[in-house]
């Protein structure tokens, strides 16, 4: 039986080891300039660009060909997409999965509405590896996933609100205040899969000291976390020695932002995911 885990790219996991894995790209777009988000991009050119960029930008997901392309011949599939609140990518992967499975009738295909992005799907896929070599039924494996996303959450610092501006996600003003007055807005996923903002912090050490409430609000115990920075590793740090104070075994990795994460971040911008 051959398996295999198939996330968008807003994953932020291009690549896996020990399992068939395929990320399917997610593209940031400009009047001027298309980005795909793949192994290799460059995402500093692409943060410079989009921080001098004054016109309107956006991000395209998958279509159903890419989606069947990276599906592959697999007999089981676990696909997990970007929140559809966001994205048309689960739509997009929905209809392959219908496709797929009348062109193999024998194979199972489920895909999961993630109500978020970043670090929490990185969660979710490490899950599914998990059920994946569990040699339970699919319909069992797919149980304990949903058991799994509703115990895991997203958490993210945001230093700048320009792209979510552009692209219709937050108030314009709003952004420009921001930016003007160097407030950092703490936000999270909400059970919609909507951007929900929860404070206004001034400074890092603020903000940091901010998610730690929000994390343990929400029932952290010590638990996985993943975070996942646009070029601000020493906030990461810092969050992660704060958790480490409380939880020295905690399993926290630190990882950069990759193509879609940092268009969402931005520059300093942190995304949390973690096991609440």
């Amino acid at each position: 039986m051959k398996c295999k885990i198939v996330a968008d790219s807003s994953a932020n996991v291009y690549e896996r080891t020990g399992i068939d894995y395929a990320c399917v790209p997610l593209k940031i777009v400009t009047s001027e300039k298309e980005y795909s988000d793949i192994k290799g991009t460059d995402i500093a050119e692409m943060v410079t660009y989009l921080q001098g960029y004054k016109g309107k930008s956006g991000t395209s997901c998958p279509n159903v060909h890419d989606w069947l392309e990276a599906f592959g011949d697999a007999d089981f599939i676990l696909g997990v997409t970007i929140t559809s609140n966001l994205s048309g990518s689960y739509g997009t992967a929905m209809q392959a999965k219908a496709e797929y499975e009348i062109a193999h009738p024998e194979a199972k295909v489920h895909i999961v509405d993630s109500l978020s992005a970043g670090p929490e799907l990185e969660l979710i896929i490490e899950k599914m590896e998990e059920v994946l070599k569990s040699e339970e039924s699919f319909q069992d494996m797919t149980q304990a996933i949903a058991e799994y996303c509703t115990h895991s959450h997203l958490l993210f610092a945001l230093k700048h609100l320009d792209n979510l501006a552009r692209n219709g996600r937050v108030n314009p003003a709003v952004a420009k205040l921001a930016g003007i007055l160097g407030i950092r807005v703490i936000g999270k996923a909400s059970d919609e899969g909507t951007l929900q903002q929860l404070h206004k912090c001034r400074g890092e050490a603020q903000s940091v000291s901010c998610i730690w409430s929000e994390m343990k609000k929400h029932g952290y115990n010590g638990g996985k976390v993943r975070l996942a920075h646009c070029f601000n590793p020493e906030m990461a740090k810092a969050l992660a020695d704060v958790i480490h104070q409380s939880y020295p075994g905690a399993d926290v990795r630190i990882r950069p932002c990759t193509g879609l994460c940092s268009f969402y971040a931005e520059q300093g911008g942190l995304m949390i995911g973690y096991e609440g």
